[in-house]
């Protein structure tokens, strides 16, 4: 099942295996000359502090804290859903520096020159709701803060329920994000090398500022578990691991995207092998000791930490508040939610779309997806949202790793990949193999999802029934799991009955 290359030469790497004349690639898309493959293991490390220090990530401990689990259960599941993974984002990421591809083009080995595009849109979509659902929370942060300072904020008269100094927020946050991504990857490498100490000193600055009114914590860590370790722990316990797995099941797939500049595979592994497990961990157990300090001064768990840092009544204290969300929602947001659609848009219309047009049309479809509605309940947000964006791309991330690890041993003809004549074209662009094992493993991933209930008894899941398919509700709790381990297994079954894998008549 391998498919034969020669061994890659330095000078394979770049413009030379660029066809400069295709319709199918633009310079965003091409290969990363290894001149540019600047990006070493502190850029990686510094890239998954910025991206994990941020207000979602920090409230994701108590969203299953409020579903019954104590905060050694809700660590333990972040703990062990970032290490999973990891695993996947290792086995993407490979492809960047040894290729120096973007993930749209890798993806064109397996779904073939316009097949790509399916899983592209998909990660697209997924990104921009994310770059909503994050401006949407800086702007508040950033609305809180301001309101606290010069006070009268909330006050303002409202449009669309809520006030008008709010979205003036939510506009100036979004265009200051555009902005910074607009002048490309190495201005992103360069503010994520600085953003990630400064926001890990913020998150310490809280900490030590909380446990110093609090003179130690103490409640939140010894309130015992609602659930216990029975039946019910593992109801809550396997859709939240999914959820939590979902919420960097994005980067699992486009990861390539960053990992196309790193110096080698050594600074991509240890990079992200120091960066996203031990940081995400850290991070939540950061956040249940704070909330823990807030309860033991305030008299009640204060988990978002722009409402507690509004607690403080020095200006200093507020300004530094105010920079630090403000910095560690925008590496986050840029990183995450920018850098991927604007090259899978670029990858739909290479010859019309440059990165940075790709990157201001995924900033305004980021804000008409309307993100103030999808972080409404816990139950939306953990078990609807982050269950079913994990399964779609679990399904995705598994037709990936079988197609190049598996079916091609890791061997790749760059060329191809930007030639309608290439092995990549299949029929007609398409291949219809890994088409089949998408829509195969996203059916078991997804396709028994469930309509979970706002606070008012009414449906707020996606969904207009409790199962789209009935039958399949008993995997909907193990989405990414199950969309990789399905699609992995069916293309490999797929592929492996033909005999001209790769090429335009397969």
């Amino acid at each position: 099942m391998t498919d034969t290359a020669p061994p890659v030469r330095a000078a394979d790497l770049g413009a030379d295996a660029f066809p400069s004349d295709s319709r199918y690639g633009n310079d965003d898309l091409r290969p990363v000359p290894l001149a540019e493959r600047r990006w070493t293991t502190y850029n990686f490390v510094a890239l998954w502090i910025g991206m994990a220090h941020c207000i979602p990530s920090w409230t994701l401990a108590s969203g299953l804290v409020a579903l019954g689990m104590d905060w050694k259960q809700a660590v333990l599941t972040i703990a062990l859903a970032n290490v999973i993974v990891l695993f996947p984002m290792l086995l993407t990421g490979h492809a960047g520096p040894k290729y120096g591809i973007p993930f749209p083009v890798l993806a064109r080995a397996s779904f073939g020159i316009r097949g790509a595009n399916l899983p592209a849109m998909v990660r697209a979509a997924v990104a921009c709701c994310w770059f909503g659902i994050q401006t949407w929370i800086g702007g508040q942060g950033i609305f809180v803060l301001l309101g606290k300072i010069f006070g009268g904020w909330a006050d303002a008269a409202h449009i669309g329920g809520y006030p008008w100094t709010l979205w003036l927020c939510f506009v100036v946050f979004w265009v200051l994000e555009l902005a910074i991504i607009y002048r490309g990857m190495d201005t992103l490498r360069r503010f994520e090398n600085w953003a990630a100490p400064f926001v890990l000193v913020g998150a310490l600055v809280l900490l030590v500022w909380i446990a110093n009114k609090a003179g130690g914590f103490g409640p939140l860590l010894h309130e015992p578990s609602k659930v216990g370790w029975g039946p019910d722990f593992w109801k809550i316990f396997f859709p939240g691991l999914m959820g939590m797995i979902g919420f960097w099941s994005t980067l699992s797939l486009n990861i390539p995207d960053f990992t196309r500049f790193g110096k080698g595979q050594r600074a991509q592994v240890l990079g992200q092998t120091l960066g996203l497990p031990t940081t995400m961990t850290l991070f939540a157990l950061m956040s249940v000791l704070v909330t823990a300090g807030s309860e033991k001064v305030y008299g009640v768990a204060i988990w978002d930490p722009v409402e507690l840092a509004a607690k403080t009544d020095s200006v200093f204290g507020l300004l530094f508040a105010l920079v630090t969300v403000f910095v560690a929602t925008i590496s986050v947001n840029i990183a995450a939610n920018v850098v991927s659609p604007a090259y899978d848009l670029a990858n739909l219309a290479p010859k019309l779309i440059t990165f940075r047009t790709g990157a201001i049309i995924a900033g305004v479809v980021g804000v008409l997806v309307m993100p103030w509605k999808l972080t409404s309940t816990p139950e939306l947000y953990i078990f609807t949202w982050l269950g079913v964006v994990g399964g779609l791309l679990g399904t995705v991330a598994g037709i990936l790793i079988a197609d190049y690890w598996i079916v091609r041993r890791t061997v790749l003809h760059l060329a191809d990949l930007y030639d309608a004549g290439g092995r990549y074209w299949y029929s007609g662009g398409w291949n219809l193999r890994a088409v089949a094992a998408f829509t195969v493993g996203g059916l078991l991933a997804v396709g028994g999802s469930y309509s979970t209930l706002d606070e008012d008894g009414n449906k707020a899941g996606p969904f207009p029934v409790d199962g789209v398919i009935p039958f399949l509700k008993p995997l909907a709790d193990y989405g990414w799991a199950v969309g990789l381990a399905a699609s992995l297994c069916v293309y490999l079954v797929l592929m492996g009955a033909g005999r001209d894998r790769g090429t335009r008549h397969a």
